[in-house]
């Protein structure tokens, strides 16, 4: 038994120091190689449980619903924020990345690592949904992989125009809706104005979601996201729905080039019409004293803080005066 442990510790010891795992190591502690990652799990979870939401819908009479699609999504939004939020921001939206590159948030030199890793979650995730409602696609379309028509199942995986609506105004739709998420994001997380309280930040996103879903989904589906269409749109190309999935009422470019503009219309008016009228003195603060101190002049605030302010310390031999450190007159506000 003993020489068996020692046999097993030398082996991990060997594995642990091998220099292939080391430089694996090094690689995944680079900030772009974890950013690409925490994109691409982000995105393909949220996609799996929306994706899953709609094959709910569309093959299941009595398993799904509209409302279940923009839950399924809503909250897969949630989940893909606790993934990566911290590491990425977990934008899951081309969209929104490119919102943060144009307005200076984010360098353009992430942007191909972040949408790159966005397309490749989005992928897996129609192929994931694609592999585990194999025989219920098949059994509802009689064998069939249709894009239109009543037995259609490519809109399992991407957006189509209803009847109802016509190119331009699905676009015009698309522009709108997705500035509604960014405008709303930007609040949401501006820690200037009156953002999300702590740890709710992704279930408030989630909510956003579902709210946009509810409200403003019927015409057009909401792709809102690049990331979220086109990947699956081209995986159902390939798996054999075939070229239909791209002339199918020439739709396909709008979820691709729509909601960023969208996006960046919605950023722009929030930083104009609102956060930029946020006044600096009028922010809340911490600690209320700190305000005060701020309306004294700086010679005061001196006088005062190494004069007045003092701390006696008692020893069984004599007392003594601490001074206390001054205080600072200048108060850092965090920027978002």
């Amino acid at each position: 038994m003993g020489s068996g442990c020692c046999f097993r510790s030398t082996c991990n010891s060997r594995m642990a120091s091998s220099p292939a795992i080391i430089r694996a190591q090094a690689i995944l502690q680079k900030e772009m190689v974890r950013e690409f990652l925490a994109e691409f799990m982000s995105t393909y979870v949220m996609m799996v449980f929306g994706l899953g939401s709609v094959a709910h819908m569309v093959l299941g009479e009595s398993f799904g619903s509209f409302l279940g699609v923009n839950l399924g999504f809503g909250f897969g939004v949630t989940m893909g924020v606790h993934i990566a939020g911290k590491i990425s921001g977990a934008h899951m939206n081309a969209a929104v990345t490119f919102t943060n590159c144009a307005l200076g948030r984010l360098s353009w030199k992430k942007f191909p690592v972040y949408v790159l890793g966005q397309f490749l979650g989005s992928f897996l995730a129609a192929a994931t949904i694609y592999g585990l409602f194999y025989p219920a696609i098949f059994n509802y379309s009689n064998g069939q992989l249709t894009v239109t028509g009543p037995i259609a199942t490519a809109n399992i995986f991407a957006t189509y125009l209803p009847d109802h609506m016509t190119l331009w105004r699905g676009f015009l739709n698309e522009v709108v809706i997705t500035g509604m998420l960014q405008l709303c994001l930007f609040a949401i997380t501006d820690k200037r104005n009156n953002p999300a309280l702590q740890g709710t930040r992704a279930v408030v996103i989630g909510l956003l979601v579902v709210i946009i879903g509810v409200s403003l989904g019927m015409n057009t589906g909401y792709a809102i996201n690049p990331s979220r269409d086109l990947p699956p749109r081209f995986f159902t190309f390939i798996a054999g729905w075939g070229v239909e999935v791209f002339r199918a009422q020439n739709w396909w470019w709008v979820p691709l080039v729509a909601p960023p503009l969208g996006a960046f219309l919605g950023g722009i008016i929030y930083l104009v019409l609102v956060g930029s009228t946020i006044p600096q003195e009028l922010q809340v603060l911490e600690n209320p004293m700190e305000y005060e101190d701020r309306k004294i002049p700086k010679t005061m605030t001196h006088q005062i803080a190494t004069s007045s302010l003092t701390r006696v310390c008692v020893s069984p031999n004599r007392p003594s005066v601490q001074p206390v450190p001054p205080l600072n007159d200048s108060i850092c506000m965090e920027q978002f």
